[in-house]
């Protein structure tokens, strides 16, 4: 095949390493902007937390003497020549990278790396223990013979986060080596034992089983102890389907007795594992505060969400004073990296200010009156206003969130569809989801609303939806249906 060389001329969309990384910052949490500052002050020389108030306009002084290359910024420093610092480019080609124009920056994460592994190290673990390391502790404790050690491993194993063994004893007998000549009936006693383990319920097969293992570990002397564990042992089915008068025929019991028999089975746990778990908390730190101020809502960033950080002017000022060529290139490609995620910074919390006085502007009627008065709101409604693309209005308003008067919520929350009103208006999704729990919340308990039931009294008020519609909404909002939600009054 024959080589040549051919000229194209074309068009495609690149973007430089700044925008590359103003995009990084501004999709961020909180916490993740925390962790990404702290890494940006390890591995850069030139970056150090501001101490007070008027030290970010220090930095902005310091910055600017600097570009200007005035050799009187400071009284010590000596007098050199500023074309060092001013062949510092302000911008870096698109079809480049950092390291195609400081090579040494190469090197200036691996520290950051290396104290962050260090950190944990000595943090360690600090999740909770597991459901699974707590049934092993308690089997460690129990006098176990070694066959039975290895069916009540495998038991614990098939038993999921809920407390629910998730396997058939046929198929944990499979797992037992066949050597060990183990029995169904072995594999169910051991079964039987470990049931009586902590939390109470764990490892039932089914709910009821689980309900029933809860309630002898509370029954006593008490008559009406007895008769919960006989309407869960022998009228599960009329108990799940909430039929009511059949269970008093059954029972022989009035109605406050079987209140009081449901309120006991209420008190149990149809989760048993839930409350022991490896998780680890997510906390939630707020990015902006609204509060009303002489009637008027104010929007403001939060100070303490992140640390203030600046330019290090001892550190800036050396770049004209090294006469070493490669320092002065690993010090300048620093002081360009900390100007520019400086600039990042400032520019994620102007859109993320921005775009935040825009939704409480739109959304004052929610802060005034609740879910109900929430207005429908899309992100091209934003962007028109704030005057940016749709998807940087995504990126500001994921894993964002408001401290309101009304809790804190995160930005995508006041973002939802519309539904149009019979005179011509429209109602946001959110405003209908809570009428419909508003309904719910007052319906009388043993004449529970259904879902076509409640789609007219929307109708009524001027709200025209379907009935599938209601069910999608109550499904979201984890409701159950009419038969389900049905009680003594």
């Amino acid at each position: 095949m024959k080589q040549a060389l051919q000229l194209r001329l074309g068009q495609h969309l690149t973007m430089t390493p700044q925008l590359q990384q103003a995009i990084k910052l501004l999709q961020l949490s909180t916490l993740e902007l925390q962790q990404e500052i702290q890494e940006a002050l390890d591995s850069n020389l030139m970056l150090e937390v501001a101490e007070d108030a008027d030290s970010e306009n220090q930095a902005k002084t310091n910055d600017t003497k600097q570009e200007s290359g005035d050799a009187s910024a400071s009284e010590d420093r000596p007098e050199q020549d500023s074309t060092q610092v001013e062949s510092i480019p302000d911008e870096l080609p698109v079809d480049s990278g950092w390291d195609d124009i400081y090579e040494n920056i190469l090197t200036s994460g691996s520290s950051s790396s290396y104290q962050d592994s260090d950190r944990e190290q000595e943090l360690g673990d600090t999740g909770s223990e597991s459901l699974h390391e707590h049934l092993r502790w308690q089997m460690q404790l129990t006098p176990f013979s070694d066959t039975d050690l290895l069916i009540a491993d495998a038991i614990i194993d098939a038993t999921n986060d809920d407390g629910y063994l998730r396997a058939e004893l046929e198929d944990i007998l499979k797992l037992i080596p066949e050597e060990r000549e183990v029995e169904l009936d072995e594999v169910e006693a051991v079964l039987h034992r470990i049931q009586n383990f902590d939390p109470p319920g764990i490892a039932a097969r089914s709910i009821q089983e689980s309900l029933i293992l809860q309630l002898k570990q509370i029954v006593g002397e008490s008559a009406e102890n007895d008769t919960a564990m006989q309407l869960v042992s022998e009228h599960f089915d009329l108990l799940a389907n909430r039929d009511f008068n059949q269970i008093m025929r059954k029972l022989s019991i009035d109605e406050e007795s079987l209140k009081s028999l449901i309120n006991i089975i209420q008190s149990l746990n149809p989760r048993p594992g839930s409350h022991i778990t490896s998780s680890k908390p997510e906390y939630i730190v707020p990015d902006v505060f609204v509060r009303k101020v002489k009637n008027v809502w104010k929007v403001e960033l939060n100070a303490d969400a992140s640390p203030k950080i600046r330019i290090n002017s001892q550190y800036a000022s050396m770049v004209k004073q090294v006469k070493n060529s490669s320092d002065t290139t690993y010090m300048k490609s620093h002081l360009q990296e900390a100007r520019w995620f400086i600039k990042s910074l400032a520019s994620r919390n102007e859109t993320l200010l921005k775009v935040a006085t825009c939704i409480v502007e739109r959304q004052r009627a929610f802060l005034e009156y609740g879910d109900e008065a929430m207005k429908a709101l899309v992100l091209h409604d934003i962007a028109e206003a704030v005057e940016m693309h749709e998807s940087t209005i995504s990126r500001v308003t994921t894993k964002k969130y408001m401290h309101t008067p009304r809790g804190i919520f995160e930005l995508k929350y006041f973002f939802s569809s519309h539904v149009s009103t019979a005179d011509g208006g429209e109602c946001s999704a959110t405003a209908i989801r809570a009428l419909i729990k508003k309904l719910i919340a007052a319906e009388i308990p043993n004449k529970p609303l259904s879902d076509s039931k409640i789609a007219t009294i929307l109708l009524d008020q001027g709200i025209n939806v379907a009935r599938r519609t209601v069910a999608k909404y109550r499904e979201a909002m984890t409701i159950p249906p009419s038969n389900e939600r049905k009680r003594l009054a």
